[in-house]
């Protein structure tokens, strides 16, 4: 029996660590290696690569449930998120205005939030097609 309970307390905290952490602000995850990332998070459900305009900017990309870790070379520096901050994809402009309230600075097709709390400048940009959130972004703004 005490060989069973042992075996357990192995088990178990592996388990309950995988996605446990998607719920926590998306700044504690920037700058993740991948080792950490696979350790906090498991296995992802998809990669996939994401073109940037020039080589330099092309990222892999793990897909954990609604989150987008974006990794260049070895390091998250960005997540996309389908929902976070009160806001989520598909809500309209003047919605996230009003949560961003006085700290979102308005691009036109963009939202644009500095956040505090990383260990480098980190910002939110909150995308807009036809009036409505296309994506947001937490990312590294040194990147």
């Amino acid at each position: 029996m005490l060989f069973a309970t042992c075996s357990l307390l192995f088990v178990l905290p592996l388990w309950a660590q995988q996605g446990e952490s998607l719920n926590d602000d998306p700044v504690s995850n920037i700058g993740l290696s991948l080792e950490e990332m696979f350790q906090r998070f498991g296995a992802p459900k998809q990669v996939h690569a994401a073109r940037g305009d020039e080589n330099w900017q092309d990222d892999v990309v793990f897909v954990y449930g609604d989150r987008f870790f974006y990794v260049f070379r070895d390091r998250v520096w960005q997540i996309g998120l389908k929902s976070g901050y009160g806001m989520k994809v598909g809500d309209s402009k003047a919605f996230a205005l009003q949560i961003l309230a006085d700290k979102g600075l308005d691009k036109g097709d963009y939202l644009l939030a500095p956040l505090s709390g990383g260990a480098w400048p980190i910002a939110l940009r909150v995308n807009f097609n036809a009036g409505k959130i296309s994506g947001m972004f937490v990312y590294r703004t040194d990147f």
